[in-house]
Protein backbone atom coordinates (compact mmCIF):
# COMPACT_ATOMS: atom_id res chain seq x y z
CA UNK A 1 0.00 0.00 0.00
CA UNK A 2 1.41 3.81 -0.55
CA UNK A 3 -0.16 6.92 0.15
CA UNK A 4 0.55 10.94 0.52
CA UNK A 5 -1.62 13.91 2.21
CA UNK A 6 -4.57 13.31 -0.22
CA UNK A 7 -4.70 9.89 -0.84
CA UNK A 8 -3.73 6.27 -0.92
CA UNK A 9 -3.40 3.64 -2.85
CA UNK A 10 -4.64 -0.34 -0.85
CA UNK A 11 -3.29 -3.67 -1.36
CA UNK A 12 -6.17 -4.06 -3.93
CA UNK A 13 -4.81 -1.10 -6.14
CA UNK A 14 -8.15 0.91 -5.16
CA UNK A 15 -6.94 4.72 -5.20
CA UNK A 16 -8.38 7.22 -3.03
CA UNK A 17 -8.43 10.38 -1.97
CA UNK A 18 -9.46 12.03 1.04
CA UNK A 19 -12.23 14.44 1.71
CA UNK A 20 -12.71 17.53 3.40
CA UNK A 21 -14.90 16.00 6.23
CA UNK A 22 -11.93 13.38 7.09
CA UNK A 23 -13.06 10.24 4.81
CA UNK A 24 -11.82 8.96 1.91
CA UNK A 25 -13.29 8.31 -1.93
CA UNK A 26 -12.74 5.56 -4.39
CA UNK A 27 -11.32 7.67 -7.61
CA UNK A 28 -10.11 4.31 -9.66
CA UNK A 29 -7.80 1.66 -9.27
CA UNK A 30 -4.56 0.54 -10.82
CA UNK A 31 -3.08 -2.85 -11.88
CA UNK A 32 -0.37 -1.78 -14.68
CA UNK A 33 2.21 -0.60 -11.98
CA UNK A 34 3.96 0.35 -8.86
CA UNK A 35 1.26 2.18 -5.92
CA UNK A 36 3.31 5.67 -6.14
CA UNK A 37 3.09 5.11 -10.10
CA UNK A 38 -1.29 5.12 -9.15
CA UNK A 39 -0.47 8.03 -7.16
CA UNK A 40 1.52 10.17 -9.46
CA UNK A 41 -0.79 9.60 -12.68
CA UNK A 42 -4.32 11.05 -10.42
CA UNK A 43 -2.05 13.83 -9.40
CA UNK A 44 -1.47 14.69 -12.59
CA UNK A 45 -5.31 14.57 -13.17
CA UNK A 46 -5.21 16.97 -10.24
CA UNK A 47 -2.33 19.31 -12.08
CA UNK A 48 -4.90 19.70 -14.85
CA UNK A 49 -7.67 20.65 -12.76
CA UNK A 50 -5.74 23.49 -10.90
CA UNK A 51 -4.45 24.24 -14.52
CA UNK A 52 -8.00 24.89 -15.94
CA UNK A 53 -9.47 26.49 -12.84
CA UNK A 54 -6.39 29.17 -13.07
CA UNK A 55 -7.20 29.60 -17.02
CA UNK A 56 -10.64 30.31 -16.30
CA UNK A 57 -9.25 32.46 -13.18
CA UNK A 58 -6.77 34.58 -15.71
CA UNK A 59 -9.90 34.74 -18.31
CA UNK A 60 -11.83 36.63 -15.88
CA UNK A 61 -9.64 38.87 -14.90
CA UNK A 62 -7.99 40.09 -18.08
CA UNK A 63 -11.01 39.75 -20.97
CA UNK A 64 -14.55 40.92 -20.84
CA UNK A 65 -16.05 37.09 -20.37
CA UNK A 66 -19.55 37.62 -19.92
CA UNK A 67 -20.98 36.78 -16.75
CA UNK A 68 -23.09 34.37 -18.47
CA UNK A 69 -20.30 32.33 -19.75
CA UNK A 70 -18.06 32.94 -16.48
CA UNK A 71 -21.24 30.97 -14.57
CA UNK A 72 -21.25 28.08 -17.03
CA UNK A 73 -17.49 27.53 -17.10
CA UNK A 74 -17.52 27.49 -13.54
CA UNK A 75 -20.42 25.42 -13.04
CA UNK A 76 -18.49 23.29 -15.31
CA UNK A 77 -15.41 23.00 -13.62
CA UNK A 78 -17.39 22.34 -10.31
CA UNK A 79 -18.31 19.25 -11.62
CA UNK A 80 -15.04 18.09 -12.95
CA UNK A 81 -13.67 18.91 -9.27
CA UNK A 82 -16.42 16.72 -7.23
CA UNK A 83 -16.54 13.82 -9.55
CA UNK A 84 -12.82 14.01 -10.22
CA UNK A 85 -10.78 11.17 -10.34
CA UNK A 86 -8.06 12.59 -8.93
CA UNK A 87 -5.23 13.16 -6.07
CA UNK A 88 -5.18 16.55 -4.30
CA UNK A 89 -6.22 19.10 -2.01
CA UNK A 90 -9.93 18.92 -3.95
CA UNK A 91 -11.60 20.88 -1.24
CA UNK A 92 -9.13 24.00 -2.12
CA UNK A 93 -10.12 23.76 -5.75
CA UNK A 94 -13.98 23.96 -4.69
CA UNK A 95 -12.73 27.31 -2.74
CA UNK A 96 -10.89 28.53 -5.45
CA UNK A 97 -14.23 28.50 -7.60
CA UNK A 98 -16.55 30.22 -5.10
CA UNK A 99 -13.86 32.85 -4.71
CA UNK A 100 -14.44 32.96 -8.48
CA UNK A 101 -18.18 33.21 -8.32
CA UNK A 102 -17.41 36.10 -5.92
CA UNK A 103 -14.82 37.96 -8.45
CA UNK A 104 -17.49 37.69 -11.44
CA UNK A 105 -20.63 38.56 -9.63
CA UNK A 106 -18.71 42.13 -8.62
CA UNK A 107 -17.66 42.13 -11.83
CA UNK A 108 -21.32 41.76 -13.16
CA UNK A 109 -22.44 44.78 -10.50
CA UNK A 110 -19.07 47.09 -11.40
CA UNK A 111 -20.53 46.59 -15.30
CA UNK A 112 -23.77 47.35 -14.49
CA UNK A 113 -22.58 50.18 -12.54
CA UNK A 114 -20.33 51.39 -15.35
CA UNK A 115 -23.59 50.71 -17.99
CA UNK A 116 -25.32 53.18 -16.07
CA UNK A 117 -22.58 55.59 -15.79
CA UNK A 118 -22.36 55.39 -19.87
CA UNK A 119 -25.99 56.01 -19.63
CA UNK A 120 -26.19 59.35 -18.04
CA UNK A 121 -22.78 60.39 -19.77
CA UNK A 122 -24.61 59.59 -23.10
CA UNK A 123 -27.53 61.97 -21.37
CA UNK A 124 -25.06 65.10 -21.08
CA UNK A 125 -23.39 64.59 -24.17
CA UNK A 126 -26.76 64.78 -25.80
CA UNK A 127 -27.98 67.75 -24.16
CA UNK A 128 -24.33 69.57 -24.63
CA UNK A 129 -25.33 68.54 -28.17
CA UNK A 130 -28.59 70.22 -28.39
CA UNK A 131 -27.30 73.48 -26.34
CA UNK A 132 -25.06 73.60 -29.36
CA UNK A 133 -27.28 73.38 -31.97
CA UNK A 134 -29.63 75.74 -30.22
CA UNK A 135 -26.91 78.31 -30.17
CA UNK A 136 -25.72 77.38 -33.53
CA UNK A 137 -28.98 77.98 -34.87
CA UNK A 138 -28.52 81.44 -34.66
CA UNK A 139 -25.28 81.57 -36.35
CA UNK A 140 -24.56 84.03 -39.21
CA UNK A 141 -21.35 81.97 -39.86
CA UNK A 142 -23.50 79.67 -42.40
CA UNK A 143 -21.04 77.12 -43.90
CA UNK A 144 -19.28 76.25 -40.88
CA UNK A 145 -21.96 76.19 -38.62
CA UNK A 146 -23.93 74.15 -41.45
CA UNK A 147 -20.86 71.55 -41.54
CA UNK A 148 -20.97 71.66 -37.16
CA UNK A 149 -24.59 70.61 -37.59
CA UNK A 150 -24.02 67.67 -39.30
CA UNK A 151 -21.02 66.99 -37.71
CA UNK A 152 -23.46 66.98 -34.78
CA UNK A 153 -25.57 64.28 -36.41
CA UNK A 154 -22.91 62.07 -36.83
CA UNK A 155 -21.94 62.19 -33.12
CA UNK A 156 -25.59 61.77 -31.96
CA UNK A 157 -25.84 58.82 -33.76
CA UNK A 158 -22.44 57.35 -32.10
CA UNK A 159 -24.06 57.62 -29.00
CA UNK A 160 -26.59 55.10 -27.26
CA UNK A 161 -30.46 55.19 -26.91
CA UNK A 162 -32.12 56.82 -23.68
CA UNK A 163 -34.97 55.72 -22.54
CA UNK A 164 -37.27 56.70 -25.28
CA UNK A 165 -39.48 59.53 -23.95
CA UNK A 166 -35.91 61.30 -22.83
CA UNK A 167 -34.61 60.17 -26.45
CA UNK A 168 -37.17 61.60 -28.35
CA UNK A 169 -37.84 64.97 -26.37
CA UNK A 170 -33.92 65.45 -26.77
CA UNK A 171 -34.28 64.80 -30.32
CA UNK A 172 -37.09 67.26 -31.48
CA UNK A 173 -35.34 69.74 -29.41
CA UNK A 174 -32.11 69.17 -32.16
CA UNK A 175 -34.45 68.61 -35.09
CA UNK A 176 -35.93 71.77 -34.46
CA UNK A 177 -32.76 74.14 -34.15
CA UNK A 178 -31.19 72.09 -37.21
CA UNK A 179 -34.85 73.63 -39.32
CA UNK A 180 -34.43 76.57 -37.58
CA UNK A 181 -31.05 77.50 -38.72
CA UNK A 182 -31.55 75.77 -42.51
CA UNK A 183 -35.01 78.39 -43.13
CA UNK A 184 -32.33 81.36 -42.44
CA UNK A 185 -30.00 80.04 -44.69
CA UNK A 186 -32.26 79.79 -46.99
CA UNK A 187 -33.79 83.34 -46.53
CA UNK A 188 -30.07 84.90 -46.38
CA UNK A 189 -29.18 83.18 -50.04
CA UNK A 190 -32.38 84.57 -51.37
CA UNK A 191 -31.16 87.99 -49.61
CA UNK A 192 -27.54 87.50 -51.34
CA UNK A 193 -28.54 86.51 -54.77
CA UNK A 194 -30.31 89.90 -55.05
CA UNK A 195 -26.76 91.43 -53.60
CA UNK A 196 -25.06 89.80 -56.41
CA UNK A 197 -26.77 91.25 -59.36
CA UNK A 198 -25.89 94.67 -58.21
CA UNK A 199 -22.23 93.35 -57.90
CA UNK A 200 -22.58 91.74 -61.46
CA UNK A 201 -23.24 95.43 -62.77
CA UNK A 202 -21.06 97.27 -61.32
CA UNK A 203 -17.92 94.85 -62.40
CA UNK A 204 -19.08 95.28 -65.92
CA UNK A 205 -18.34 99.12 -65.11
CA UNK A 206 -15.22 98.01 -63.73
CA UNK A 207 -14.38 95.90 -66.54
CA UNK A 208 -14.78 98.60 -69.38
CA UNK A 209 -12.67 100.71 -67.30
CA UNK A 210 -9.63 98.22 -66.54
CA UNK A 211 -10.09 97.68 -70.58
CA UNK A 212 -9.95 101.46 -71.64
CA UNK A 213 -6.66 101.55 -69.21
CA UNK A 214 -4.66 98.56 -70.77
CA UNK A 215 -3.22 100.94 -73.46
CA UNK A 216 -1.86 103.41 -71.24
CA UNK A 217 2.00 104.02 -71.17
CA UNK A 218 1.52 106.22 -68.06
CA UNK A 219 2.97 103.73 -65.99
CA UNK A 220 2.99 104.50 -62.49
CA UNK A 221 -0.58 106.73 -62.18
CA UNK A 222 -1.86 103.74 -64.21
CA UNK A 223 -0.56 101.12 -61.95
CA UNK A 224 -1.87 102.93 -59.27
CA UNK A 225 -5.40 103.38 -60.95
CA UNK A 226 -5.57 99.62 -61.53
CA UNK A 227 -4.86 98.83 -58.13
CA UNK A 228 -8.07 100.82 -57.04
CA UNK A 229 -10.43 99.40 -59.60
CA UNK A 230 -8.71 96.12 -57.55
CA UNK A 231 -9.87 97.41 -54.29
CA UNK A 232 -13.23 98.23 -56.28
CA UNK A 233 -13.35 94.87 -57.40
CA UNK A 234 -12.94 93.59 -53.70
CA UNK A 235 -15.50 95.80 -52.09
CA UNK A 236 -18.14 95.36 -54.77
CA UNK A 237 -18.17 91.10 -53.34
CA UNK A 238 -19.45 88.38 -55.66
CA UNK A 239 -21.61 88.15 -58.42
CA UNK A 240 -23.46 84.97 -59.55
CA UNK A 241 -21.09 82.09 -59.73
CA UNK A 242 -22.01 81.96 -63.68
CA UNK A 243 -20.77 85.48 -64.49
CA UNK A 244 -18.24 85.54 -61.59
CA UNK A 245 -15.25 83.55 -63.37
CA UNK A 246 -16.25 85.17 -66.54
CA UNK A 247 -15.99 88.41 -65.80
CA UNK A 248 -12.75 88.24 -63.61
CA UNK A 249 -10.70 87.11 -66.74
CA UNK A 250 -11.89 90.03 -69.08
CA UNK A 251 -10.90 92.50 -65.77
CA UNK A 252 -7.96 90.22 -64.63
CA UNK A 253 -6.86 90.17 -69.12
CA UNK A 254 -6.83 94.08 -69.48
CA UNK A 255 -4.56 94.48 -66.59
CA UNK A 256 -2.16 91.91 -68.16
CA UNK A 257 -1.96 93.40 -71.06
CA UNK A 258 -1.14 96.76 -68.98
CA UNK A 259 1.57 94.84 -66.99
CA UNK A 260 2.99 92.95 -69.41
CA UNK A 261 3.71 96.25 -71.74
CA UNK A 262 5.20 97.40 -68.57
CA UNK A 263 7.78 94.46 -67.92
CA UNK A 264 9.04 94.86 -71.30
CA UNK A 265 9.78 98.82 -70.55
CA UNK A 266 11.47 96.94 -67.04
CA UNK A 267 13.75 94.45 -68.65
CA UNK A 268 16.93 95.93 -66.95
CA UNK A 269 15.02 95.53 -63.68
CA UNK A 270 14.51 91.87 -65.18
CA UNK A 271 17.63 91.47 -65.41
CA UNK A 272 18.72 91.89 -61.63
CA UNK A 273 16.16 90.07 -60.88
CA UNK A 274 17.74 87.17 -62.87
CA UNK A 275 20.90 87.87 -60.92
CA UNK A 276 19.40 87.44 -57.89
CA UNK A 277 17.92 84.30 -58.46
CA UNK A 278 21.55 83.24 -59.65
CA UNK A 279 22.68 84.57 -56.14
CA UNK A 280 19.79 82.99 -54.25
CA UNK A 281 20.56 79.90 -55.91
CA UNK A 282 23.93 79.81 -54.57
CA UNK A 283 22.88 80.31 -50.83
CA UNK A 284 19.79 77.48 -51.56
CA UNK A 285 22.84 75.22 -52.51
CA UNK A 286 25.02 76.62 -49.47
CA UNK A 287 22.37 75.76 -47.05
CA UNK A 288 21.57 72.29 -48.30
CA UNK A 289 25.39 71.28 -47.36
CA UNK A 290 24.10 71.60 -43.84
CA UNK A 291 22.21 68.62 -44.27
CA UNK A 292 22.17 66.08 -42.83
CA UNK A 293 22.05 67.53 -39.23
CA UNK A 294 24.99 66.02 -37.24
CA UNK A 295 25.86 69.17 -34.66
CA UNK A 296 21.80 71.41 -34.31
CA UNK A 297 24.08 74.12 -32.55
CA UNK A 298 26.38 74.78 -35.36
CA UNK A 299 23.40 74.07 -38.31
CA UNK A 300 21.58 76.68 -36.54
CA UNK A 301 24.45 79.36 -36.80
CA UNK A 302 25.29 78.52 -40.19
CA UNK A 303 21.69 78.47 -41.61
CA UNK A 304 20.91 82.09 -39.82
CA UNK A 305 24.10 83.27 -41.61
CA UNK A 306 23.13 81.91 -44.85
CA UNK A 307 19.45 83.46 -44.02
CA UNK A 308 20.88 86.70 -43.45
CA UNK A 309 22.29 87.32 -46.23
CA UNK A 310 19.21 85.58 -48.26
CA UNK A 311 17.56 88.86 -46.61
CA UNK A 312 19.95 91.05 -47.86
CA UNK A 313 19.00 90.12 -51.41
CA UNK A 314 16.72 91.44 -53.69
CA UNK A 315 14.08 90.26 -55.42
CA UNK A 316 13.88 87.18 -57.88
CA UNK A 317 11.78 86.53 -60.92
CA UNK A 318 7.85 85.61 -60.02
CA UNK A 319 8.15 82.24 -61.45
CA UNK A 320 11.27 80.91 -59.80
CA UNK A 321 10.35 82.09 -56.31
CA UNK A 322 8.54 79.15 -55.34
CA UNK A 323 11.69 76.75 -56.16
CA UNK A 324 14.28 79.02 -54.82
CA UNK A 325 12.63 79.03 -51.71
CA UNK A 326 11.35 75.79 -51.11
CA UNK A 327 14.90 74.39 -51.16
CA UNK A 328 15.79 76.93 -48.40
CA UNK A 329 12.60 76.21 -46.60
CA UNK A 330 13.64 72.39 -46.92
CA UNK A 331 16.87 73.15 -45.04
CA UNK A 332 14.80 75.28 -42.79
CA UNK A 333 12.24 72.18 -41.75
CA UNK A 334 15.26 69.83 -41.38
CA UNK A 335 16.71 72.00 -38.74
CA UNK A 336 13.24 72.48 -36.78
CA UNK A 337 12.47 68.44 -37.01
CA UNK A 338 16.15 67.80 -35.52
CA UNK A 339 15.40 70.50 -32.91
CA UNK A 340 12.07 68.30 -31.83
CA UNK A 341 13.71 65.32 -32.47
CA UNK A 342 16.47 66.44 -29.89
CA UNK A 343 13.74 67.79 -27.44
CA UNK A 344 12.05 64.69 -27.33
CA UNK A 345 14.90 62.87 -26.82
CA UNK A 346 15.82 65.24 -23.66
CA UNK A 347 12.16 65.16 -22.60
CA UNK A 348 11.97 63.88 -19.29
CA UNK A 349 8.10 62.59 -19.08
CA UNK A 350 8.79 60.97 -22.11
CA UNK A 351 11.43 58.75 -21.01
CA UNK A 352 9.99 57.93 -17.76
CA UNK A 353 6.91 56.85 -19.84
CA UNK A 354 9.34 54.63 -21.78
CA UNK A 355 11.43 53.45 -19.08
CA UNK A 356 7.96 52.12 -17.15
CA UNK A 357 6.51 50.81 -20.34
CA UNK A 358 10.03 48.90 -20.91
CA UNK A 359 10.11 47.60 -17.41
CA UNK A 360 6.59 46.46 -17.49
CA UNK A 361 6.96 44.28 -20.59
CA UNK A 362 10.33 42.75 -19.20
CA UNK A 363 8.21 41.41 -16.17
CA UNK A 364 5.71 39.86 -18.67
CA UNK A 365 8.52 38.02 -20.39
CA UNK A 366 10.49 37.29 -17.26
CA UNK A 367 6.96 35.58 -15.56
CA UNK A 368 5.75 33.72 -19.26
CA UNK A 369 9.45 32.49 -19.60
CA UNK A 370 9.07 30.95 -16.11
CA UNK A 371 5.50 29.80 -17.06
CA UNK A 372 6.74 27.75 -20.25
CA UNK A 373 9.67 26.06 -18.42
CA UNK A 374 7.10 25.15 -15.81
CA UNK A 375 4.76 23.66 -18.32
CA UNK A 376 7.95 21.69 -20.37
CA UNK A 377 8.91 20.35 -17.33
CA UNK A 378 5.51 19.06 -16.20
CA UNK A 379 5.31 17.45 -19.90
CA UNK A 380 2.29 19.75 -20.98
CA UNK A 381 3.98 20.82 -24.41
CA UNK A 382 0.66 21.81 -25.45
CA UNK A 383 0.20 24.74 -22.91
CA UNK A 384 3.99 25.55 -23.18
CA UNK A 385 3.60 26.15 -27.01
CA UNK A 386 0.49 28.00 -26.33
CA UNK A 387 2.63 29.98 -23.98
CA UNK A 388 5.88 30.25 -26.19
CA UNK A 389 3.82 32.33 -28.64
CA UNK A 390 2.35 34.36 -26.35
CA UNK A 391 6.29 35.36 -24.64
CA UNK A 392 7.48 35.79 -28.20
CA UNK A 393 4.61 38.63 -28.87
CA UNK A 394 6.05 40.14 -25.52
CA UNK A 395 9.50 39.29 -26.82
CA UNK A 396 8.63 41.35 -30.05
CA UNK A 397 6.94 44.24 -27.45
CA UNK A 398 9.39 44.31 -25.44
CA UNK A 399 12.53 44.61 -28.35
CA UNK A 400 10.68 47.70 -30.08
CA UNK A 401 10.37 48.96 -26.56
CA UNK A 402 13.90 48.57 -25.89
CA UNK A 403 14.90 50.25 -29.44
CA UNK A 404 12.57 53.34 -28.57
CA UNK A 405 14.28 53.96 -25.23
CA UNK A 406 17.65 53.69 -26.61
CA UNK A 407 16.39 57.12 -28.24
CA UNK A 408 16.53 58.55 -25.26
CA UNK A 409 20.24 57.09 -24.60
CA UNK A 410 19.01 55.27 -22.35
Amino acid sequence: MSSDPWGRVDEAGTVYVRTADGGERVVGSWQAGSPDEALAYFKRKYDGLVVEIGLLERRVRTTDLSTKDAMTAIDHLREQVVDAHAVGDLEALGQRLDKLVETVEARREERKAQKAKQTDEARHSKEALVAEAEELAQSEQWRSAGERLRALVDIWKGLPRLDRKSDDELWHRFSHARSAFSKRRKAHFAALDAQREEARKAKERLVTEAQSLSKSTDWGPTAARYRELMTEWKAVGRAQREHEDDLWNRFRGAQDVFFTARSEVFAERDAEQTENLKLKEELAEEAEKILPVTDLKAARAAFRSINERWEAIGHVPRDARPKVEGRMHAVERAIQESEEKEWRRTNPEARARAEGLTGQLQAAVDKLRGQVDAARAAGNNAKADKLQRELDGRQELLDQALKGLHEFGG
